[in-house]
């Protein structure tokens, strides 16, 4: 069985959380974890599962706008931020929207890093990347889930962990990771 985790991520924190996922899931799943600028539909068509992830800016999905921010704060002497590379190409909110997306066939999850607090005002990226797996045709399989970060931009205490024990849950839950004591 093959999962591929697609990500974006401004500073680090998504990549980190991206990367936790696909260690729990690859105790069951081959596992592929790309940064969207790279998700070509020969990375993803195949797998069984997909999972995909950015951050929550302006209460949802990045825009242009909203990276070009970032990249501008991260330009700042004293922030102590580092952009990831592919940063400021086309996110995950282009992605889903392009007409060169491979149409899905089998079953997705979706997740988000965003600031602590409730949802209903700090926003989720992860509800639109999970409409716009629906849109696309995949099954959707879990809700929407949030890590969490500081107002330093760090991830919370425990996400990193939270994260790879979601990716064991995903892999569980579909019931395809026979005996959970052994690899598919």
């Amino acid at each position: 069985m093959q999962a591929v985790i697609i990500y974006e991520s401004m500073f680090g924190n998504t990549r980190t959380i991206a990367h936790a996922i696909g260690a729990g899931l690859a105790q069951y799943f081959d596992v592929a974890v790309v940064p969207v600028a790279r998700a070509y539909p020969a990375t993803y068509s195949e797998a069984d599962l997909i999972v995909v992830g950015g951050p929550t800016h302006v209460r949802g999905l990045s825009r242009r706008s909203s990276r070009q921010s970032a990249a501008k704060q991260a330009e700042k002497a004293d922030s102590g931020l580092t952009l990831e590379p592919d940063a400021p190409k086309e996110g995950l909110r282009e992605w889903l929207a392009s007409p060169g997306v491979h149409r899905g066939h089998g079953l997705a999850a979706a997740f988000d890093t965003r600031l602590r607090g409730p949802a209903a005002v700090t926003g989720r990226a992860s509800k639109g990347v999970a409409r716009g797996l629906r849109r696309r045709g995949y099954e959707v399989i879990a809700a929407p889930e949030s890590f969490l970060v500081t107002k330093q931009n760090e991830l919370c205490e425990g996400e990193q962990d939270r994260a790879r024990i979601w990716g064991v849950a995903l892999a569980k839950s579909l019931s395809l990771a026979g005996d959970a004591s052994s690899p598919v």
